[in-house]
């Protein structure tokens, strides 16, 4: 069975002569892509992280809202008691949005971090 590089001088006389060039550019081509693929696969995972962290925040939307039904249910009468469980909501909601707004500040210096880790 004929090598992968004999064959294509046998099939085209030309390419005998060049075919160190072609497999020197190949190489060059290959290492070129490889610090492109490492940055790449850095932004998906930072953009990884972004969805996960609004997939969490979107849970605890929901718990709040399935909260809310409840208090509807047990104190739709008592203006107090609503207030209340309005109030925890409010503040279970604020805390989640502020733990968001904490990743969305350190995205920028973690995206840096891993970029410089993989060139």
């Amino acid at each position: 069975m004929a090598s992968a590089s004999t064959t294509p001088s046998r099939q085209l006389p030309a390419l005998g002569p060049s075919q160190p060039l072609v497999e020197w550019w190949a190489q060059q081509w290959v290492q070129g892509i490889t610090p492109m693929t490492r940055m790449q696969l850095a932004w998906m995972e930072s953009l990884t992280d972004v969805m996960q962290q609004e997939a969490r925040f979107f849970a605890a939307l929901s718990a709040a809202g399935e909260q809310l039904g409840k208090c509807y249910e047990t104190h739709g009468t008592d203006p107090q008691k609503m207030q209340e469980c309005y109030e925890e909501i409010a503040r279970e909601v604020a805390d989640q949005h502020m733990q968001r707004l904490k990743q969305v500040t350190t995205l920028p210096q973690e995206f840096r971090r891993r970029i410089w880790e993989e060139l």
